[in-house]
């Protein structure tokens, strides 16, 4: 008889952004590493279908999956820990499940009877799960649940995790992160808002078998005996989750207090020894000390949140960053630079090793990002162009290089006279229908690049695929004129033959590279992407030659 799939929820408490998706994915890994299939699933509030339409500054860095799936930022986190590619399978939405529920009303699944949210709604979330398993052939699916208990918008996960437990006692854990913070005035770590977290947990039926506790160090023994009796829990169910100087650190952390082994006790599961080493060779290579120290420019227009200053809209990126550099021994700053406020771009990337111009949508700020890549063009710094970064350098070589001044997208200006980046038909019918979510060209798409080029240098090959995220494209009409002026076009869609990479001649510049393409998507910490490679060696060849 084949062994039924044990379920793990991973809920939290006190605040958001505790970093439930890295206790979720540390998790994860620990019980991949323990020899089973592992899948899992991030259930989000929003009535979006997807991430695809939020605002990245609302939400973070939409992550796109090989699928084409449009998720929350969470599903690179896992992907990066698993080293194992997700898709639309693996993101709940209450916005999917609301409408699965009413397209089933509509056409009379449920045979007349009055739809309520128990148990319609549930049945729907949990069929979802049961499908991610069974898809998997998972031993383990882990579950994380957004937003933090007590909120009506994930009221219905949290029902549907109930009834799991109920049904199949051995079969589902339930894991709660909660923050014990440390006010200045007193110097210890509080247990209260936890215990309060918990009592919310209860009054819904849940009683959680492990509690992660969030804080700025190491809980202690008094507040592990605390959380246990006022939690209702054994004291080996309070695992301690500290401030870490990287998240990477966290698997290890848990390793340490046995958690892996306490969760697979606790669903009857067999304990076999962990295999850690290629974790543990990692956290070496993140701490070691650097070869040297970098500075890389990203120039894009999603830091600004009100008064403050975040780095999620460039999630993935930031971490593909971090791959490269700790696989090449070198330390890395970040400047970055608001496109649209900046008003001194040249001054700024004058103390810079390299410049990247990322994703971005629509005309603003793009003025400041085309200045960016002048500079980097005519300075030699080596430059990485990603997806709106690749068309904005053709669009920057048109106006400055071929002399078409009024050079531009259609996407930035829908009258230019030299349109160099345009949207093709399809995508054309796409806007007038007013469909923009999920009609892009998304997902992998296979290239095909030249020998010879920098791309094929990253690369090693010909063949290679990247993740798409965008609907204008180089307009092949210009492609002639841009060709005979030096512009090097590297890759190739396979299925359209599409423009996908562009370079400049390394006799006149050391690394100047725009692609179609997300690679910042496919790094992983064990595997960086070659791209990603290429681009720090340059970058910090580049550091060298200054300081000598």
């Amino acid at each position: 008889m084949p062994q039924l799939t044990k379920y793990i929820f991973v809920s939290g408490g006190v605040l958001s952004g505790l970093g439930k998706g890295t206790v979720a994915a540390s998790l994860g890994y620990l019980l991949k590493s323990h020899g089973l299939r592992v899948a899992l699933i991030k259930c989000e509030n929003y009535l979006n279908y997807d991430s695809g339409l939020i605002n990245p500054i609302e939400h973070g860095d939409p992550f796109l999956c090989e699928d084409g799936a449009e998720t929350d930022m969470d599903l690179g986190t896992y992907e990066r820990f698993l080293d194992q590619n997700l898709g639309s399978k693996n993101f709940i939405t209450m916005g999917q499940i609301y409408k699965a529920v009413i397209d089933k009303e509509r056409n009379f699944f449920y045979k007349g009877e009055d739809v309520e949210a128990i148990p319609h709604v549930t049945d729907e979330i949990i069929s979802r799960f049961k499908a991610v398993a069974n898809a998997a052939k998972a031993d383990v699916v882990v579950i994380e649940l957004g937003g933090t208990a007590g909120e009506y918008q994930n009221a219905l996960y949290y029902e549907a995790a109930r009834i799991m437990k109920l049904k199949h006692q051995d079969t589902v854990v339930h894991i709660h992160v909660t923050y014990l913070p440390t006010p200045k005035h007193l110097g210890e770590p509080k247990t209260k808002p936890t215990q309060l977290s918990v009592k919310y947990l209860n009054s819904m039926g849940i009683q959680p078998d492990f509690i992660v506790c969030r804080a700025e160090g190491a809980i202690d023994k008094r507040r592990q005996a605390r959380l246990a009796l006022f939690c209702n829990l054994p004291e080996e169910g309070i695992i301690s989750a500290p401030d870490l100087p990287s998240v990477y650190e966290l698997p290890l952390v848990f390793a340490k207090q046995q958690f892996s082994q306490k969760v697979l006790n606790k669903l009857n599961l067999k304990v076999t020894p962990l295999k850690l080493e290629a974790w543990q060779e990692l956290n070496r290579r993140i701490s070691r000390p650097k070869k040297q120290t970098i500075k890389i420019a990203i120039v894009g227009k999603y830091f600004a949140t009100g008064d403050y200053q975040l780095n999620d809209s460039y999630a993935s990126l930031y971490e593909a960053l971090n791959h490269a550099t700790w696989a090449e021994s070198t330390g890395l700053q970040i400047v970055a630079i608001n496109s649209e406020r900046e008003k001194n771009i040249k001054e700024k990337l004058s103390r810079v090793d390299g410049v990247i111009v990322p994703i971005g949508w629509g005309p603003r700020g793009t003025q400041g990002m085309i200045e960016a890549i002048r500079y980097s063009r005519e300075n030699r710094l080596p430059f990485l162009g990603l997806c709106f970064g690749m068309q904005l350098a053709v669009v920057e070589f048109s106006r400055n290089v071929l002399g078409l001044k009024e050079a531009s997208s259609t996407e930035i200006d829908p009258q230019t006279k030299f349109p160099v980046i345009h949207i093709i038909p399809e995508q054309t019918r796409n806007l007038k229908l007013r469909a923009y979510g999920g009609t892009m060209r998304l997902g992998s798409w296979d290239c095909r690049v030249k020998p010879g080029t920098i791309a094929f240098s990253a690369y090693g090959k010909t063949d290679t695929s990247e993740r798409h995220r965008h609907r204008y494209e180089v307009n092949e009409a210009y492609v002639k004129q841009l060709e005979a002026k030096g512009l090097i076009i590297s890759g190739r869609s396979v299925k359209e033959n599409l423009v996908e990479i562009v370079e400049l001649p390394q006799k006149i510049h050391p690394f100047f590279l725009g692609t179609q393409g997300h690679p910042e998507y496919k790094s992983r910490p064990l595997t960086p992407h070659p791209v990603f490679l290429k681009y720090i060696q340059a970058c910090a060849e580049r550091s060298r030659s200054v300081k000598s």
